[in-house]
């Protein structure tokens, strides 16, 4: 049950203010002075203070308060507190609330208001800690996971990124064929070489051929070599990828590319293990395992008749699916500072929220190529601002506005009808609670009332 901690000389203050808040299913203790305050909280959990700013008779500097906030800041920083002040001198209370104090609120208070800015408190604090709760819980996954399993440098923070992880350690121990599909430039060559690295072929080449790099002619060369002399330019006989990598794992990227007749060849070689090298009647074997990956829907492409039906089923036992960048917000901060490592240059606020609001088309090739020219045009030990990433901002981005999106009038009218509950205007708006404090402090409404009315 939530509970509120009341500290105030006046027992009625402390009678009034529990019997108005159990009205609200909301739990109270009630401490008369400072020290006893800070006893109660030192043996019970609560989820909010009210305090009084002066405990002894005819004082009104409000220097009782103010200890008292610092004492309960020292002990518990997160904890929010309310100051209730009854003297018209409010330069300490705004003071208070500038240092962290979420609210202050004169006598005699108004019942309502009250209400509200508690009921908004206790959820944001139950949002601070279900997303604390959720923080912990995913660093202790991605401790375990990297306990468990090498993840070659990859940086991440999301939990998208994390499952993605956590599914890839488990194909690693087989020996299935893996399909890793996402946008280009999102990371499919690393988590390719992150099952490699997992699996019992770890000790045997990790040998990547983009087959969009090629043109059709040198595709079936390149997979399975060629004798001196098969084609024009062949000089000397070489070895092809499937033999170099014999024994470890052959990466083939951009696999939705590969003409038809090279999917014939290649579905062979995957049905039987053996192939021959251009221009050689000698058959070889290789040992070895394909993971390939795709940013084109295969499926659609088999539909369309462009890729063959069973060599997407050989190819496709088990799929690793990357999300774009844009889907995986969590990872942007992360990999800019892993990019910005050993160049001097920091990020500014301005600058991380720029980089925050882009769409990264690109994925994670454009954040890197980004922080490169961001680093180099700052200097180092100088931050980066916003006019160093050149970012574009689309045109319909700064003359419109997404019809979805709640006006500033509507989130008022709904914090007016529902009280100023928070939790209550969030679901008229059909919006989650943290989207709503989000708009309000976007509209200067952060303390759910109108500033201007």
């Amino acid at each position: 049950m939530r509970s509120v901690l009341i500290i105030d000389d006046n027992p009625g203050v402390g009678e009034a203010l529990s019997l108005l808040l159990s009205l609200q299913d909301i739990s109270s203790h009630y401490a008369a002075s400072p020290a006893a305050g800070l006893a109660l909280l030192a043996r019970e959990p609560v989820d909010l203070v009210i305090q009084d700013m002066n405990f002894t008779a005819d004082t009104t500097s409000g220097e009782e308060g103010v200890a008292l906030f610092r004492a309960l800041r020292a002990r518990c920083p997160d904890l929010p507190v309310i100051l209730l002040t009854a003297w018209t001198r409010l330069e300490s209370a705004v003071a208070l609330v500038k240092a962290g104090a979420a609210d202050y609120l004169a006598k005699p208070w108004d019942d309502r208001k009250l209400l509200a800015t508690v009921e908004n408190l206790l959820e944001l604090a139950q949002s601070n800690r279900d997303l604390q709760n959720q923080r912990q819980q995913r660093e202790a996954r991605r401790a375990a996971l990297a306990e468990r399993i090498d993840l070659h440098g990859l940086v991440f923070a999301s939990d998208a990124m994390l499952a993605t992880l956590e599914l890839a350690a488990q194909v690693a121990r087989t020996e299935l064929p893996v399909l890793v599909s996402g946008p280009n430039g999102s990371g499919k060559e690393k988590v390719a070489a992150i099952v490699h690295a997992n699996s019992a072929r770890r000790g045997g080449p990790f040998v990547a051929l983009n087959c969009g790099a090629l043109p059709a002619e040198l595709i079936e060369a390149e997979l399975f070599g060629a004798e001196s002399g098969a084609f024009t330019g062949a000089h000397k006989a070489r070895e092809g990828r499937f033999e170099a990598a014999h024994g470890g794992t052959l990466f083939l990227d951009e696999i939705g590319t590969l003409p038809l007749a090279g999917q014939v060849k290649l579905l062979r070689v995957l049905e039987t293990g053996r192939f021959e090298r251009l221009g050689s009647s000698r058959t070889r074997e290789s040992n070895l395992r394909i993971i390939s990956a795709t940013n084109a829907d295969l499926k659609a492409m088999v539909a369309q008749g462009t890729f063959r039906e069973d060599l997407y089923y050989r190819l496709n036992v088990f799929e690793l699916r990357l999300p774009a960048l844009a889907q995986r917000r969590e990872d942007i901060l992360a990999l800019a500072r892993h990019f910005l490592a050993g160049s001097g240059a920091q990020l500014s606020d301005a600058a991380s929220e720029a980089l925050q609001a882009h769409a990264w088309p690109g994925n994670v090739r454009e954040l890197k190529n980004v922080m490169a020219r961001a680093a180099l045009l700052a200097g180092e030990g100088l931050a980066i601002t916003p006019q160093h990433l050149g970012l574009e901002v689309p045109a319909a981005a700064s003359i419109t506005r997404n019809l979805d999106e709640p006006s500033r009038a509507a989130v008022l009218a709904a914090l007016s009808q529902q009280g100023g509950v928070v939790s209550r205007a969030a679901q008229q708006l059909g919006l989650s609670r943290q989207a709503l404090y989000r708009r309000m402090e976007r509209y200067g409404l952060s303390d759910g009332l109108d500033p201007a009315a």
